[in-house]
């Protein structure tokens, strides 16, 4: 009965607006104290779940968004983007698409994506005569590409949660990801022709020549990434530090629009997210730590395993209980918290870990586009100057094509399965 409390006790704080990470630290407090279980059990718990190598990288690839929004590089993969895509009908939503897409390489952050990207988006596409709505909204779409596509901050909590390998989570989502920016790019169409969207001509050689010659050094930052942690050059987390090198020599030395000014609130910006972060990890460790005492995991093993249930039904359970947890919560405690009970469930299945992450992180990603918590949502619709609920009407519609890309994934594992298997035998 203490247990059902808990539960009941961080769902009525969530109801109430309470922080996700204030909601389970109350609960487990009472839990702790209802079981008279000694204190000192906390520390040890809330140490023991954040002290892991992989999650080092967590930090360092959210510096690296920060860096290249503030560095030029941003700017750059734009206009990069719409050399390629602009002079299609509707062309700055397929820029917006595109751009997402290769910034996605780069910073791994759905925030970073919609919070740097995002703004040079909006206030582009409105300037030459889209709604706002529809900049907001397709914009909100595409930043969920950025988790996908390697490097990815949610993929290294699900590996460290999940015990799975990041350099094949990482491999696992290229496909994916291409496969959401098609989708969205279908959507774009659709709508540019409905609406009589603008078309602009097709660029010079010269402007092409040019942006790709100013964008080049942006495009090698996945490629040094990826092509060092997959040569043996550095491990994926070593490659977090490498991408953080990469990004002040673009910002000081190579685009020159990084000053030392901007360092003190960049760093200060860093550690704010991550000790919101790490107090989310150590409170989520806790109430994990209370699930496997209380035999959770195993209850509901026990029950997949009795119900026979087969693992097609299990995915479409799963699906339905990641969307859900992504409305009302952020991506990394709803990876931690969900760990200890559909890891021994996936093992006793036999379902693949690293197609199950790209479907967790995607199932969590499109969550993060709903009421009522919605962070993406929320950004891209303050900066786009309109109300969150109708960010969230015009977005509803390119979530549709995410669920269609979720789906396929879901029941075809090779999309996912295909490249990692390829590359690392």
């Amino acid at each position: 009965m203490v247990i059902l409390a808990v539960f009941l006790i961080i769902v009525l704080l969530v109801l109430l607006n309470v922080p996700i990470s204030i909601a389970i630290a109350t609960a487990s407090f009472v839990y702790l104290v209802a079981e008279r279980i000694p204190l000192a059990v906390v520390p040890q718990q809330m140490f023991q779940i954040i002290n892991s190598f992989p999650f080092l990288a967590f930090p360092m690839f959210m510096l690296v968004g920060l860096l290249m929004n503030a560095g030029g590089t941003t700017r750059r993969v734009f206009d990069l983007a719409e050399s390629f895509v602009g002079h299609l009908r509707g062309g700055l939503g397929h820029v917006n698409v595109i751009a997402s897409l290769i910034f996605s390489g780069m910073s791994g952050s759905a925030i970073a994506d919609a919070g740097g990207l995002g703004a040079i988006e909006i206030e582009a596409m409105t300037e030459r005569g889209y709604d706002a709505e529809f900049a907001v909204a397709i914009t909100a779409a595409s930043s969920t590409i950025g988790p996908i596509v390697p490097p990815s901050v949610p993929v290294i909590i699900y590996a460290m949660a999940f015990n799975a390998s990041v350099g094949r989570l990482f491999l696992g989502g290229f496909i994916p990801g291409v496969l959401m920016a098609i989708a969205l790019m279908i959507m774009v169409f659709f709508y540019a022709g409905k609406r009589n969207y603008p078309k602009a001509a097709f660029p010079p050689i010269q402007t092409l020549l040019r942006n790709f010659y100013k964008g080049f050094l942006a495009l090698l930052t996945p490629v040094i990434l990826l092509g060092g942690m997959f040569s043996g050059v550095f491990t994926p987390t070593e490659a977090a530090a490498v991408a953080v090198l990469w990004a002040l020599f673009l910002g000081f030395i190579a685009y020159k629009e990084l000053k030392i000014k901007h360092l003190p609130k960049i760093f200060l910006e860093v550690v704010i997210r991550i000790g919101v972060v790490l107090f989310l990890l150590a409170t989520v460790g806790i109430f994990t730590w209370i699930l496997t005492r209380e035999n959770i995991p195993r209850l509901l093993l026990g029950f997949i395993t009795s119900a026979q249930i087969s693992p097609p039904v299990f995915l479409l359970i799963a699906n339905i209980v990641l969307l859900l947890m992504g409305m009302v919560t952020t991506v990394t405690p709803s990876i931690i918290l969900l760990a200890p009970i559909f890891l021994p469930i996936i093992e006793t299945l036999g379902i693949n870990p690293v197609h199950f992450g790209v479907v967790v992180v995607l199932n969590l990603m499109i969550g993060n586009l709903t009421p009522p918590v919605g962070p993406v949502l929320y950004v891209v619709s303050t900066m786009g100057g309109i109300s969150f609920q109708r960010a969230f009407k015009h977005t509803f519609p390119f979530i549709l094509p995410l669920l269609a890309v979720l789906l396929l994934i879901t029941y075809v594992p090779s999309i996912v399965l295909f490249i990692p298997n390829l590359i690392m035998k």
